[in-house]
């Protein structure tokens, strides 16, 4: 492994951010604004952020990377960069599609085309994928099957992964002249109104309407889902964390790439954190708050003008529903057909620290929205 680490640099880094107002961009741009280590940051997403980010040392540059001259145009300048941060998506094919493939890897193409020739002090590139590294959502599925998977877990060679293109893309481009490393979570839990799966945004959308409604907070999955431990959550503040971890610590930073399951590490299930998150919400919590029939894209799917005359009477920033919330993925997450866990005992192992509760996180993550105004 070499080692790439230039202490003479260490108070000069420049990072640049892919994905800023998504729900790890936001806190990674905090992150890095709040260590004196970073003297600027460039914040790059195709729409501004409503809650602007007000720091001298932060830069926001809108651009639609998916188009390879704007991309250009807009980059190509930045010469400055160090450190570059990759925590955005092109959503609008299935995620298990050749056309998904096609898509993020011309995204990161362009971005890459405008960056490489000119960034020459770049010296690290930290990808944020997900832990649906493991396995196809084409399955086949084992519910019954048990198993942690550790960053060494091979490639599954069945559908499209666009994680796997993306890695790729970055051995090719990097060409061993530039270090890299691949975050990989789970469920994440932040804010943002510029993520199409948003657990945070669907969960305070559905406990407003329940409080507002007076309806009984729900759990709407199979009792698989509902009583065993079947996915990691993965806080925001822990994923920022490790990707300025993973970008700076000379000890691992290494030209062939590395990964690193990005979990918060304690394990729960819904069944445990269920109750606590409806008294959070002030909502009626029933004794049996489970329900293998319980739809939230049918009980939530008309309540877009509800949502709106919510966000009146409370003085809320305007957002329609579907900012916040993707019923048909809180469908999905409940429902989940295979368990998806990790280990961190990589991360573990070479000093990353950084743990959470997931019932924690949520509740912290509730009190944010909270204070920027998007639930009452």
């Amino acid at each position: 492994m070499k080692n790439l680490y230039r202490p003479e640099a260490a108070t000069n880094h420049v990072a640049i951010i892919f994905g800023a107002t998504g729900l790890v961009g936001k806190e990674l741009a905090r992150k890095l604004l709040s260590q004196s280590t970073w003297k600027k940051v460039y914040g790059i997403a195709r729409k501004f952020e409503i809650i602007p980010i007000q720091d001298s040392n932060y830069c926001f540059i809108s651009c639609d990377l998916l188009n390879p001259l704007e991309a250009q145009q807009k980059l190509s300048s930045l010469q400055d960069v160090t450190h570059m941060f990759w925590v955005t998506w092109a959503s609008q094919f299935p995620l298990d599609s050749q056309e998904c493939c096609e898509q993020n890897k011309a995204m990161m193409s362009n971005a890459l085309n405008a960056i490489i020739p000119t960034a020459k002090a770049l010296r690290h590139v930290s990808l944020q994928t997900g832990t649906k590294h493991y396995l196809s959502l084409q399955g086949p599925f084992d519910p019954k099957e048990v198993r942690y998977y550790d960053e060494d877990y091979p490639r599954v060679n069945t559908g499209y992964n666009f994680y796997y293109v993306l890695e790729d893309l970055l051995k090719e481009r990097l060409a061993g002249k530039v270090a890299w490393s691949v975050q990989r979570p789970g469920l994440i839990m932040g804010s943002s109104q510029r993520t199409l799966f948003n657990f945070m945004g669907c969960l305070c959308v559905y406990g407003t309407i329940c409080k507002h409604l007076n309806l009984p907070f729900v759990f709407g999955g199979t009792r698989e889902c509902w009583e065993e431990v079947y996915i990691d959550g993965s806080d925001a503040r822990l994923l920022a964390e490790q990707h300025i971890w993973a970008a700076t610590n000379g000890e691992i930073s290494s030209t062939d790439g590395q990964a690193f399951n990005a979990i918060n590490g304690p394990s729960f299930t819904w069944k445990e954190i269920w109750p606590s998150l409806g008294v959070k919400f002030g909502v009626e919590v029933p004794n049996d708050m489970f329900s293998e029939v319980f739809l939230y894209s049918t009980e939530m799917a008309d309540r877009g003008v509800l949502w709106k005359e919510i966000v009146e009477k409370e003085g809320l920033l305007q957002t329609e529903m579907e900012d916040l919330a993707n019923w048909g993925f809180l469908d999905v997450l409940f429902r989940c057909p295979v368990k998806l866990l990790g280990t961190r005992n990589k991360a573990d192992r070479l000093g990353f620290t950084a743990k959470y509760q997931a019932l924690d996180s949520i509740l912290y993550w509730i009190d944010c929205m909270r204070d920027e105004k998007l639930i009452p």
